[in-house]
């Protein structure tokens, strides 16, 4: 008996040392970037431009400026904010859902690391929607599948101007009734 019940704590211990190990690898992905930390940000910024599933961006956040401000050194690393209210509405106007609104605008991080390499990081939006049931896990896999599209790049067009500041409007993203936020 005793064997068993070691055998089932062993077994327990090992599944959640496994899961808390790889979880955040299931979390969140980062790959590689051909292409500079600005070029890629134009890059992605463009394809969101070009999605027919009413995106809109809502803010580019350079997350490395506060720390340099502080007398700090960082490689760079810009956050891209795009929001679609396709996806959006039907979230925020169910209430037992507006907790999620944490989640929006959707971000894509685009840093450089200390190899010299540029990293484009992303949240496993289909996995995080699938936690909350059919219909958040129905939205978010759409979305998961848009952020895709909006990584594929083609090297044999030039790059785009990279668009700062907050395209969608004021200081947080888009203020209230502005086109660009969520």
């Amino acid at each position: 008996m005793w064997k068993i019940l070691a055998g089932l704590v062993f077994g327990v211990a090992v599944a959640l040392f496994g899961g808390y190990s790889y979880f955040p690898s299931l979390m969140f992905t980062e790959r590689v970037s051909p292409f500079g930390v600005e070029e890629t940000v134009a890059r992605i910024q463009q394809n969101i431009q070009a999605s027919n599933k009413g995106w809109t961006l809502s803010g580019l956040r350079n997350a490395a400026k506060p720390i340099e401000k502080d007398g700090g050194n960082v490689l760079p690393v810009l956050m891209i904010e795009a929001c679609s209210t396709r996806y959006s509405g039907p979230i925020l106007k169910d209430d037992t859902l507006r907790f999620l609104s944490i989640l929006m605008p959707c971000k894509i991080s685009v840093y450089k690391k200390s190899d010299g390499k540029v990293y484009i990081g992303t949240m496993n939006a289909s996995l995080i929607g699938a936690m909350f049931g059919s219909k958040v896990g129905t939205i978010m896999k759409e979305v998961a599948e848009d952020q895709q599209s909006f990584l594929k790049f083609d090297p044999t067009k030039p790059a785009p101007k990279m668009i700062e500041g907050m395209p969608g409007g004021g200081g947080g993203g888009a203020g209230a009734g502005s086109a660009g936020g969520c």
